[in-house]
């Protein structure tokens, strides 16, 4: 991404590190790895240092993971543009089984993703669960040891970081939705770089719109790591779909809707995610949110 400002800068790729240099913060959901991150403050964990670095002008701009965006943002700061999307999906590790569905009656399944665990437990109660937090090569690093038998992980970061090698199989996003916002990216900025082309020359429409769908989703039911919601949006043609699904946090109940809605601009991508959020919370009633010391 370093290299792809540079270059909407006009400025040669190659000189990344001098027009627009890295800065490298190390937040406090990097560091907390004992406990799931609801346990201690949310995904906020992962972008509120980062925040604090742009209000006081140390960074112009952030790269974020679009599903640890929270759905408001401190004044003065927005969202500035979203890059291309990577693939979605979530990607099935294991050395015992090439598919989730073949793991052997009670296996082990590392994840601190409580969307992930209660999908799974839905399909799978004879599951063990287990927490499973870390970057990517410590908990590959755990899988390799037998720590546990699976794991699922982000497809969008596995293929940035070369690793796509490592995947026996693909979860279907539209039976087991994603993390809303899930391969997006997002680039955080002052409210005052909103209007730089360098931002309009890197966003990318179709990406915003589905986004927009399943942001919308988490909106209305509130989402947070106390709340399992998973959220597929796809265009199809000139219309836009959207899956949606949340939880209950022991996975034995599951809540879904799915609809399309024409492709005419991000109001109506957000409010059908909306739509469809309220739909399920109103069904749900209060059964979702996992809680507190839970």
């Amino acid at each position: 991404m370093q290299k792809l400002i540079c270059a909407a800068l006009g400025e040669d790729p190659d000189d990344a590190d001098e027009i627009c240099p890295l800065v490298i913060i190390t937040t406090s959901g990097d560091i907390i790895q004992d406990r799931r991150l609801l346990e201690a403050g949310g995904k906020g964990l992962f972008i509120k240092e980062i925040e604090e670095a742009l209000l006081d002008g140390r960074i112009d701009c952030a790269i974020h993971s679009m599903k640890d965006v929270p759905a408001e943002l401190p004044h003065g700061l927005s969202i500035g543009a979203i890059p291309e999307r990577e693939d979605p999906r979530d990607a099935f590790i294991s050395h015992k089984a090439a598919r989730f569905e073949d793991l052997p009656h009670g296996a082990k399944l590392g994840t601190a993703s409580l969307r992930r665990q209660t999908q799974c437990l839905f399909k799978r109660p004879d599951l063990v669960v287990e927490l499973f937090r870390g970057n990517v090569d410590t908990r590959l690093a755990k899988l390799e040891a037998g720590v546990v038998d699976a794991t699922l992980l982000a497809l969008s970061g596995l293929n940035r970081l070369g690793l796509s090698h490592v995947v026996a199989s693909v979860i279907d996003p539209i039976e087991s939705p994603p993390a809303p916002g899930q391969g997006a990216l997002a680039i955080e900025t002052r409210a005052e770089f909103l209007d730089a082309s360098w931002l309009k020359a890197l966003h990318d429409p179709h990406t915003a719109l589905t986004v927009a769908a399943e942001r919308g989703a988490l909106e209305a039911l509130e989402g947070s790591c106390r709340t399992a919601i998973g959220a597929h949006a796809r265009i199809l043609g000139d219309d836009l779909d959207i899956v949606v699904e949340a939880l209950t946090p022991d996975g034995k109940t599951r809540f879904r809707r799915e609809a399309s809605v024409r492709m005419t601009g991000l109001g109506p991508a957000r409010a059908l995610g909306l739509e469809l959020g309220r739909s399920i919370a109103e069904e749900a009633g209060g059964v979702l949110a996992l809680p507190f010391g839970g």
